[in-house]
């Protein structure tokens, strides 16, 4: 079949002007681009983390203390200060704003679905996937690590992962978690109109983004900071395949949250709207991100060097973690709700 006449070659933008002008019903263009975006941070950053300067080197074997390899499976010999800048960068916001995107579509999707089948459904889609990479993806990425321990043989490698009384799930903990988060958000489905009221007070923030701000940092600070001061920043608790960050469960559950409160009043009618003044002072709110985090890695390196004799400082380091998380996911929503509004200008006809 010839192939010389075909449909006349139609530019990217204007592609992405009509999806942006006629989307799925319930899809925001905006947010999706965001969350594609995050994915992909996601994954370079789990990437990153073998050329960090800061890498341990390979334990003697997977059973022996402390377990970095969970972290670190695989650690190169060539390292790079910037991948540590990036990861560090990263690590303050990312996964909190993944469960705030996560949170966005909750709602929306129980009141259409119902209580029972939007958790058969969750199940099917987080829990069975969650299932099969603790299982099977697992154990065969946590290979290579104990390859680089000098350690041979799979008899030898099965016989020390059983021995570990624990079943390392790898980077798939968000999966489960997620799937946690949303039983919560059947059960406050249970309250009429839980979402709609809390999300038309947050919603009023889209005239003032900074008391949006605010308040997120005010509400994750509360419950964070007790925890984090509790239990170290980076400590972990595990079950079986089942972890997650200690002092940092409730911070992400707040997130997920208020997510799904400003889904519930409406993606568009609240601080993610089109033309909003969050939207329009996207430089602004990209800017503050970058100092702040530049303030808060000196106040982290103040507290790690006196952490165990001034509390102050760790407390100081745990609250400016809220503050650069709050302003850098703020940062990502209000430039990729601008670039879309950019992106369909162009895409207009003159």
């Amino acid at each position: 079949m010839s192939l010389t006449h075909t449909t006349p070659y139609v530019p990217d933008t204007a592609i992405i002007s009509r999806e942006i002008e006629e989307p799925k019903s319930g899809y925001n263009v905006s947010i999706g681009y965001l969350r594609v975006f995050v994915t992909l941070l996601v994954l370079a950053h789990h990437a990153m983390l073998a050329y960090c300067p800061f890498a341990p080197p390979p334990a003697p074997s997977l059973t022996a203390q402390p377990r970095w390899w969970q972290a670190f499976p695989v650690v190169d010999a060539q390292t790079w200060n910037g991948f540590s800048a990036l990861v560090g960068f990263n690590d303050t916001f990312f996964m909190s704003l993944m469960f705030f995107i996560s949170g966005l579509f909750v709602w929306k999707s129980l009141q259409r679905k119902g209580t029972g089948h939007f958790l058969r459904d969750r199940t099917l889609r987080l829990g069975l996937p969650f299932l099969a990479s603790a299982a099977i993806i697992a154990p065969l990425a946590y290979y290579p690590a104990y390859l680089q321990m000098g350690q041979h043989g799979v008899g030898n490698f099965w016989k020390q992962w059983i021995s570990l009384g624990i079943w390392p799930a790898g980077p798939a903990w968000f999966v489960w978690l997620l799937l946690a988060f949303d039983c919560v958000a059947a059960g406050l489905f249970m309250a009429p109109n839980w979402a709609e009221i809390a999300g038309c007070f947050f919603s009023k923030a889209s005239r003032r983004p900074s008391a949006f701000v605010g308040f997120l940092i005010g509400i994750s600070a509360a419950v964070y900071i007790p925890l984090a001061m509790r239990f170290n920043p980076i400590s972990w608790t595990q079950f079986g395949p089942l972890s997650f960050q200690t002092s940092r469960i409730l911070h992400y559950l707040v997130y997920f949250l208020i997510g799904v409160t400003l889904g519930g009043h409406g993606i568009e009618r609240g601080i993610l709207a089109q033309g909003g003044k969050l939207a329009r002072r996207w430089w602004l709110w990209s800017t503050a991100a970058i100092v702040v985090f530049g303030i808060a890695s000196n106040v982290f390196i103040a507290a790690s060097t006196t952490r165990a004799t001034s509390p102050s400082w760790q407390a100081l380091a745990d609250f400016f973690f809220t503050v650069t998380c709050a302003i850098t996911s703020v940062a990502g929503l209000a430039v990729f709700v601008r670039g879309t509004e950019i992106v369909a200008h162009c895409g207009q006809p003159s």
